[in-house]
């Protein structure tokens, strides 16, 4: 499983996207239009989840691992435990916490990884993402800043760096500029809801 540079094809372990946190139904033009935040292999994919989940449920979901995927982080700890500096391991740990809800486990896993390979834009950009799910959106935007310093053309943490600043920050004008940017890159970049970002981008400037 090879990290990807500079599209949506990422370096995470599913094949079908997961999308986390907020979904947020925009009024007139966007009605109907959900927009969230993704981890590195992101939008390409129609599978939509539920919206950010609140510190309970996340428990909750803790405490419903299904077998397969609690054997799974069993033998992948053990694993670790005999080669710790097998780093590689460190981010499929990681996918697994985050799969099952474990976001503290998740964003230590992924840091391990990144302590030897620091510039690994993928892996950030997810890292970005648990904190957004965790409640840490300044951390989120941090984070998503190093993805996006490691890899410029690498679309998934200009988005989401995005949505943080509009949803979670209260800073639409910030989140303009950093789509803004991701229009430069890619003109026909997509929103999960069908519509172009620089469809979006001109109707949030008339919203200003």
């Amino acid at each position: 499983m090879g990290a990807k540079q500079g599209n949506m094809v990422g370096y995470v372990k599913k094949e079908t996207v997961i999308i986390v946190a907020v979904i947020m139904l925009i009024t007139g033009f966007f009605a109907g239009v959900m927009i969230t935040v993704y981890k590195s292999s992101s939008w390409i994919s129609s599978q939509i989840s539920a919206p950010h989940q609140p510190q309970q449920a996340q428990v909750q979901k803790q405490q419903m691992i299904p077998q397969e995927l609690a054997v799974k982080i069993f033998e992948l700890e053990k694993k670790i435990s005999e080669s710790p500096f097998d780093f590689d391991q460190w981010v499929q740990l990681g996918n697994l916490y985050f799969d099952t809800g474990n976001d503290e486990k998740a964003i230590a896993a992924y840091n391990k990884y990144l302590e030897q390979h620091p510039d690994n834009a993928d892996v950030l950009t997810d890292l970005g993402v648990v904190y957004r799910r965790s409640g840490q959106p300044v951390e989120a935007v941090s984070v998503f800043d190093r993805a996006i310093k490691s890899d410029p053309l690498h679309e998934a943490p200009r988005f989401n760096k995005g949505i943080v600043l509009m949803h979670d920050l209260n800073d639409l004008e910030g989140a303009i500029k950093e789509w803004e940017k991701l229009a430069v890159i890619n003109p026909d970049a997509m929103s999960p809801g069908g519509k172009s970002v620089s469809e979006l981008l001109k109707r949030f400037k008339q919203d200003e």
